[in-house]
C-alpha cells in the first residue's frame, strides 16, 4: 500500500534535501557520490535541492544530537507534504556507535517519522540508490523478513568431554 502511495504522490521525480545531524561525514560523502555523474541519480529523477521548501524527501545522516533537535524539527516542518524521510547510515538508523553518549538522542526515528532505512557504515552508493529505488517502486526488496524462534527443550549446557581426565 505504501508503495502505491509513493508512486501516486511522487510520479515523476524526487527532489531531495540532505541534512547532517551529527555524522562523521562518511555517509555525506557517499550521498554526494550518488549525485555525481558516475552513479547518475538523475536518471531516476533524483535531484538535490538547496532549500527544504522545494524538497520531497529529507535524507538524514548521522546520530541526532541534543543541540540539533529543535533545528531538525523546524527542518521537517519546512518540507511540504507529502514528504518522505530516509535515514542513511547506521548512525541515523539507530545512533551508531554513539547511541549511548551523553549528547546523542538516538537515531533519526527518535525525532522524525522515518519511512525508509538504509543501513551501513557508511552505506555504499549502490545501497543508497537501491534504497531510494525501492522507495520509488522502481526495484523490489531483495531481502524479506525472517522470523526466528527458539527451539523447545533446548539443553542449558552441553557436556564436553576432556581428554586425559
Amino acid at each position: 500500500m505504501f508503495k502505491e502511495l509513493c508512486q501516486k504522490s511522487f510520479p515523476k521525480s524526487l527532489w531531495v534535501y540532505h541534512c547532517n545531524v551529527g555524522a562523521c561525514n562518511g555517509c555525506d560523502i557517499e550521498v554526494i557520490d550518488v549525485l555525481t555523474p558516475y552513479y547518475d541519480a538523475e536518471r531516476f529523477g533524483i535531484k538535490l535541492v538547496a532549500s527544504p521548501r522545494h524538497a520531497d524527501v529529507l535524507l538524514v545522516c548521522g546520530p541526532v544530537t541534543r543541540q540539533v533537535v529543535p533545528a531538525l524539527k523546524r527542518l521537517y516542518d519546512a518540507v511540504p507534504d507529502p514528504k518522505l524521510v530516509i535515514a542513511i547510515g547506521s548512525c541515523a538508523v539507530g545512533g551508531g556507535i554513539w547511541f549511548d553518549s551523553y549528547n546523542i538522542v538516538g537515531g533519526a526515528d527518535t525525532i522524525l517519522p522515518v519511512d525508509y532505512y538504509i543501513p551501513g557504515c557508511p552505506p555504499r552508493p549502490e545501497a543508497i540508490l537501491h534504497g531510494i529505488a525501492v522507495a520509488l517502486g522502481l526495484a523490489e526488496k531483495e531481502i524479506e523478513s525472517v522470523h526466528l524462534k527458539q527451539l523447545p527443550d533446548r539443553p542449558e549446557s552441553v557436556p564436553v568431554e576432556v581428554e586425559g581426565s
